[in-house]
């Protein structure tokens, strides 16, 4: 088949039995029933047993289907709860970037990963998984596969963070704020962070969500470091814009008062965009990525995570109700 006729199949959606399934999925996602941890797992299942029909642009349309979901909470919250929780994690936040930055690189150098891989998951693990490698891989001018086994490592861990962590925060009883705080900081991912955190409550979702986009504004002076260490010129960091848009939601959820009809109809519909958004990332977890990621790079990955995840739930458990 040529582009032409390939352009044509998917601008006409042409019916086949991988599509109809795939569909299938995407619209239990959105239904009342679909979860956070079960959009996920159809994602994996579609990817393992039946292929994913549009796995060309599966990357794009997660990325833009998050940063708008993540924008949409933003009406969920208002100013005075927002600058509270992003003071309170700015110090967590700040020791536990720099803590991982220094272990992966010791433990990238135990298990001989290379280079760049070891410090793309290291970066993955202590700022926002996917969008921190996303962000700092042009940077250091990281190669197509170095790239594809960091984003694996952390895709597989932030598939089994998104099912384990409410267990656990259940079976130790943790507050809602708690609970929000250990998503924040040990999660890689927004979206996963968000995932678990609504299945929790309403509270843990608003803490989780404000201190992950804080934490994700890391990027901006990772990425100078990065350049730094690795000593490339002229790279460009790129700026999260979208978090600009999540304040700016913020600050309109709080002082524009004809909003308040229509806060609950939005933060709603942002909520089925990031179970949608966990589907299309289960949908990427295809044999390939997992195959590709190695079993060195994931253990890296394994102990930098049970790391943060072990310190932040004890340090939260000591400081935060």
């Amino acid at each position: 088949m040529n582009n032409k006729d390939s352009k044509k199949t998917f601008l006409t959606l042409e019916p086949t039995p991988k599509k109809t399934l795939f569909f299938l999925g995407v619209v239990l996602c959105i239904t009342p029933y679909g979860s956070p941890a079960l959009a996920l797992l159809l994602g994996i299942l579609v990817a393992q047993f039946i292929g994913h029909p549009y796995s060309s642009i599966n990357s794009k349309v997660t990325s833009y289907l998050l940063k708008v979901s993540v924008i949409g909470l933003g009406f969920g919250l208002n100013v005075t709860t927002a600058l509270q929780t992003g003071k309170d994690g700015f110090v967590f936040t700040l020791i536990s970037i720099i803590s991982i930055l220094i272990l992966g690189y010791v433990l990238g150098k135990i298990f001989k990963v290379e280079r760049k891989t070891s410090y793309l998951i290291s970066a993955g693990t202590a700022i926002c998984g996917g969008s921190a490698i996303a962000a700092i891989s042009p940077i250091i001018n990281a190669k197509e596969n170095q790239i594809t086994i960091a984003l694996g490592t952390v895709f597989i861990l932030n598939s089994v963070a998104l099912v384990i962590f409410p267990i656990i925060g259940t079976s130790l009883n943790l507050s809602q704020t708690q609970f929000g705080m250990w998503c924040a900081i040990a999660i890689h991912d927004t979206s996963s962070v968000v995932g678990a955190a609504s299945t929790y409550g309403n509270d843990a979702l608003t803490i989780a969500t404000t201190v992950k986009l804080a934490r994700a504004l890391w990027i901006i002076p990772l990425g100078f470091l990065s350049a730094f260490i690795f000593k490339t010129k002229g790279s460009k960091v790129k700026i999260p814009y979208f978090i600009f848009l999540f304040i700016l939601a913020i600050i309109l959820s709080t002082y524009v008062p004809f909003l308040k009809d229509y806060k609950e109809i939005i933060v709603e519909i942002a909520k089925k965009g990031l179970t949608l958004t966990l589907f299309l990332i289960g949908c990427g977890l295809n044999r390939d990525l997992i195959r590709n990621a190695g079993l060195k790079p994931i253990l890296q990955g394994v102990i930098l995570w049970g790391f943060i995840s072990i310190a932040a739930l004890w340090t939260i458990l000591k400081f935060y109700t």
